[in-house]
């Protein structure tokens, strides 16, 4: 018995350890993957890079952003010699082109939210010890617009002459990622830029979530008229019409519930099963429907035509209703339900063959009978009918002169086809365009994919797929019946739905690609055409694992029951699906399909859409699915199949869809906001990573010059820079205390900035510096540092090179602007992998109860009361600072800071006015009509109409706090979630600003009191809106936050 045990041992170990490894090397593949700064896929720049070129064809620049970055390079290089230009021009080139590359966030540590971003590319540790030896002292100048001037000083002197601790702020652990590995890694590059795989073959896409709560959405559809609408149909008879934002006109575009034929029977075929829009609709302005009707108890289909109305292109005339064509149906399945207008401007019409198993009716069947309409596809003409005919018939349809078929007949032999398209064609060589693809629903074994050609024999019955299904028939040497172009097995999928090819902008690798479903299995499946065989080749598509889809708004996961396939106006591919197949079930969904590996470059898919007069309200979408970026990595990609989705809650996010990760900082993306003057400034003992101090000296400066000045203090063996600092507010109050710090270990309490330039990406608040004539107390360079520095480790460069860094250096300490970086959760701090064991400061003494005072060696100053004149005690503002123009240079003054305010002063400050509480709104907004309706008296006897927003803070400033918004009788708060400088800009100008400076992400001017209600949650404003209550949010009182995230703006 041991002898047997001890055998399988030895038989399973090196199996486990192969299967270990297996798992580790999916894991490492899974891990990282091409991404930009940006939190988007890599791409193929529109022009050739002329600096960056090696990223010409694939990365993460564009033309303009290569000539930023050789900007920055030929600045940093004029402070060389000739010498010091051969020795480390390379090296400044290469470090700097890394934002092109399109592993850019992965070297930068961007790919996760959750973690600082470095300030430089990681490096390899055998790259970066040359790198040390070769051109340490050029680190300082790279870093020269990344952050404030003591974090500058401070590297230069900590970090050039310790090769280890140099190596531990650049290097990147990651050596397969690291660069210049990640350039040689042949793995890596092997397909890079092309749609990603696993193992197995399978196509890894992600999905967006567009549209939800639908019941049974059969068919999505666009108007093709600039409007870049959608139109989407439901099973029970509802058409509803989606804007080019998402955007729901709450009034449907039709509405035949009351004459559609079907029930909530799980599986019912019957029901309103397509809509096509006139391809002229905005001069013909008629519609074409195909639904499910009882007349006088006998099942039929019903093609009819609806106008639209004269008044409103969002509703049809339900009174203009003329039927097409009516045709009995011997069952109540095989219903086929496709409409469409081909390239040729004629109706298609695709009907079933009327039911049962195995096309029972008559000799042949339905579908071979040539004498019914069942069983084909059909093509008539609808232009100029409105004083005659409902259609007339082709002049070249293949069976208008045979004897006994139907003239309306352009191809038979199908069976059930369950949504056709026809193909745009290749944007660039129109290769393919007008060819008409469908999905054949099969009967015991086979599904099948057919190319539709005029007079076309599909085989059915006789065949099924490849396969023969009625062996009489299918030996029949008259048959003569056209092949699929690709059929799969039921182990696979039962019930085909048709799909598109792929024609679309903003995925250039899905280009050609063939996309199509099966209802039955929930999986995706794709063909791709041989030009040179004209075979098609077979990929499963399967959703992204780990980090493919950790992009905005991205998910990995979809509901199983796959009705239909459909493309936008952009050609742009979709797919409706539902949890539960029941006409009354609100569970459909509608995603875009997704692309992560390579997208279009910027600004070649720009849409813009015609302008919608809309005659009802707006329903804003609001996704309900997680997105992958807030999902653990371990994310199942498989399908959802619960039916459970369409009632219950959907998961809570923990945070809202905001892209954290900034691109590498320059100068022209800094958004340089000076910061008001105050009386003291912090001290804390912290890591190197998180450290920043603003001293101000009590001065008389010209009204046009600030004097506030960012200092840091460092200790070194050498030398001490140390200039005389007075605390600030926040600082005096984390004098006796410790930092506190967030549940990911970030110091909490810095205020957080969101930049105005784009959405994603954040802004950092800059305090101008005077120079050395208008500023008493100037960080200047210790002679006895620099002397030490001028002795380090001899180097191969020479020392003309040296002096010429090291002066350019120092020089630009009391130079450049100084910067303030927030550390809080939603904004990135730059990465420092190493601490010092000495605090950066000394703690300030005690303060007394009404004045702050802090003794120092060379000055003592101390914060008093509100002065008649402030502009004597505090710094002026620039001029965009100011609430009202003044033609005068003065600038208004903010008074000093009361730094001992009582704590029930300073609740009150915080809070406002005692809130009372609220009942929940409707997602259906309407202004308030009559006399007294939606106001309430305010302080003072004015009157607060519903929507009015005011901004609390400590200080009682009036251009900054947390917003707070009045809705029915209370003031409540407004959660960060998706807010950005748009929803900003609303909130300034109902407070009579002009715009707004920043927004200031989790609660940075203090959490509201438990008492007080979140009354909004993810607002998403165009910018033009006269209150959040217009923008696109949730419903009144509904949220998935806490006074955490309590969002705060600054105006100007």
């Amino acid at each position: 018995m041991t002898l047997q045990t001890c055998n399988l041992q030895h038989v399973l170990v090196p199996h486990l350890l192969l299967l270990v490894l297996l798992l580790l090397l999916q894991a490492w593949r899974g891990c990282c993957h091409p991404q930009c700064l940006d939190y988007k896929p890599p791409f193929e720049p529109r022009q050739p890079l002329a600096f960056c070129k090696e990223y010409s064809k694939f990365g993460c620049c564009d033309l303009e952003k290569d000539e930023e970055i050789s900007v920055k390079f030929y600045t940093i290089m004029d402070n060389f010699d000739h010498s010091g230009y051969m020795a480390c021009a390379q090296y400044i080139r290469s470090i700097l082109c890394q934002e092109c590359s399109p592993y850019a966030a992965h070297l930068y540590d961007a790919e996760d939210a959750n973690t600082p971003m470095r300030m430089l590319p990681g490096l390899c540790g055998d790259y970066c010890s040359d790198y040390w030896r070769q051109c340490r002292y050029t680190l300082s100048l790279l870093l020269e617009d990344s952050g404030d001037p003591q974090q500058f000083a401070n590297l230069t002197a900590t970090l050039e002459e310790d090769r280890r601790r140099f190596c531990n702020f650049l290097e990147l652990k990651d050596k397969q990622y690291c660069y210049p590995n990640v350039l040689t890694n042949s793995e890596l590059n092997a397909n890079l830029g092309l749609v990603r795989e696993d193992p197995k073959g399978c196509l890894e896409l992600c999905l967006q979530e567009v549209a939800n709560g639908l019941r049974n959405p059969v068919a999505m559809i666009h108007a093709n008229d600039g409007t870049h609408r959608f139109f989407v149909a439901e099973q029970l008879g509802y058409v509803w019409v989606y804007l080019a934002n998402g955007s729901r006109i709450d009034r449907p575009f039709l509405n035949l519930t009351r004459a559609v034929l079907t029930s909530p029977w799980s599986g019912d075929e019957r029901g309103f099963l397509c809509i096509a829009l006139h391809p002229r609709i905005t001069t013909v302005r008629k519609a074409y429907v195909y639904y499910s009707v009882s007349v006088k108890k006998e099942e039929r289909i019903r093609i009819s035509e609806f106008t639209l109305l004269t008044h409103d292109d969002n509703q049809l005339d339900h009174s203009s209703e003329r039927t097409i064509l009516e045709v009995v149906e011997p069952a109540s399945n095989h219903n086929g339900g496709q409409l469409l207008f081909g390239h040729d401007g004629y109706l298609y019409i695709f009907i079933g063959d009327g039911g049962r198993a195995g096309d029972p009716f008559g000799k042949f069947g339905n579908s071979q009978n040539k004498s019914t309409l069942l069983g084909k596809v059909l093509r008539v003409d609808v232009d100029n009918n409105d004083d005659g005919a409902p259609y007339s018939i082709p002049s070249d349809n293949p069976f208008l002169r045979e004897k006994e078929a139907r003239p309306e007949i352009y191809a038979y032999g199908v069976r059930n086809m369950w949504r056709c398209s026809i193909d745009r064609g290749d944007p660039a060589t129109g290769r393919g365009g007008g060819r008409m693809f469908c999905g054949d629903v099969g009967q015991n074994k086979y599904e099948e994919v057919d190319l539709i050609v005029k007079g076309g024999n599909y085989g059915w019955r006789a065949k099924e797929g490849f396969s023969c299904y009625d062996r009489k028939l299918c030996h029949n040497s008259t048959l003569d019946d056209i092949l699929p172009i690709f059929a799969y097995p039921h182990k696979l999928g039962k019930s085909v739905t048709g799909g598109y090819i792929y024609r679309g902008c903003q995925m250039p690798n899905l280009n050609g690609l063939y996309i199509f479903g099966d209802f039955m299995s929930g999986r995706l499946m794709s063909l791709k055409e041989n030009v040179t065989s004209g075979e098609w080749q077979y990929n499963e598509i399967c959703m992204g694992r780990d980090q493919t889809c950790r992009f905005p708004k991205l998910i990995n996961s979809y509901f199983k029951y796959v009705i239909s396939f459909a493309e936008d106006e952009a050609g742009e591919l979709y797919f409706l699906a539902t949890g539960a197949p029941s006409a009354t079930a609100r569970a459909g969904v509608v995603y875009k399909i997704v692309d992560p590996s390579r997208r279009a470059a910027p600004g070649r898919c720009s849409v813009k859409p015609s302008p919608v007069k809309i005659k009802g309200k707006l329903i804003h979408f609001y996704p309900k699915e997680e997105f992958v970026i807030n999902k653990k990595p371990t994310t199942t990609p498989v399908p959802t199949t619960t039916s459970t989705k369409t009632t219950k809650t959907p998961p809570r996010r923990k945070s809202p869809i905001i892209i954290i990760k900034p691109p590498m900082p320059t100068r022209k993306i800094l958004r340089k906001i000076p910061q008001p003057s105050t009386t003291a400034t912090t001290t804390r003992k912290t890591t190197l990573q998180t450290t920043r101090k603003t001293t101000m000296r009590k001065t008389s400066p010209p009204p046009t010059t600030p004097t506030l000045k960012a200092t840091t203090t460092i200790k070194t063996t050498s030398a001490t820079i140390k200039p005389p600092t007075i605390p600030t507010t926040d600082q005096m109050t984390m004098a006796t205390t410790p930092a506190t710090t967030s549940p990911t270990g970030r110091p909490t309490g810095a205020p957080v900035y969101q930049a105005s330039s784009t959405d994603y990406s954040t802004t950092r608040s800059t305090i101008y510096t005077t120079t050395k004539s208008t500023v008493t107390a100037n960080v200047k360079p210790n002679s006895t540092l620099v002397h030490t520095l001028l002795q380090g480790e001899a180097t191969s460069i020479k020392p003309s090179y040296r002096t010429t860094v090291m002066t350019a250096a120092f020089s630009r300490i009391a130079q450049i602007p100084i910067t303030t970086l927030p550390t809080r959760r939603h904004w990135r701090p730059f990465l420092y992998p190493f601490t010092t064991s000495q605090p950066l400061t000394s703690p300030p003494p005690p303060r007394s109860p009404h004045t702050t005072s802090l003794k120092l060696p060379q000055m003592a100053l101390t914060s008093v009361r509100y002065s008649e004149r402030p502009e004597a005690l505090t710094t002026p503002r620039a001029p965009y600072w100011s609430q009202k123009p003044t033609a005068s240079g003065y600038k208004p003054q903010r008074p000093p800071i009361n730094t001992t305010l009582p704590k029930s002063h300073e609740v009150r400050l915080w809070l406002g006015e005692k809130l009372e509480s609220a009942v929940e709104g409707n997602q259906v907004y309407k202004r308030p009509r009559g006399r007294g309706r939606g106001y309430k008296r305010g302080r003072g006897g004015r009157r607060l109409r519903v929507g009015s927003v005011r901004l609390v803070s400590v200080d009682g400033l009036s251009d900054r706090g947390r917003v707070e918004i009045f809705i029915r009788g209370e003031w409540g708060t407004v959660c960060d979630d998706l807010f950005t400088n748009k929803a900003g800009t609303v909130v300034c100008r109902q407070l009579g600003f002009t715009t707004v400076l920043a927004v200031m992400k989790r609660a940075a001017f203090g959490e509201a009191d438990r008492s007080v209600r979140i009354l909004l949650d993810d607002v998403e404003c165009e910018g033009g809106e006269r209150s959040l209550l217009e923008c696109k949010r949730s419903r009144v009182g509904k949220h998935n936050c806490s006074h955490g995230e309590d969002v705060g703006v600054i105006c100007g």
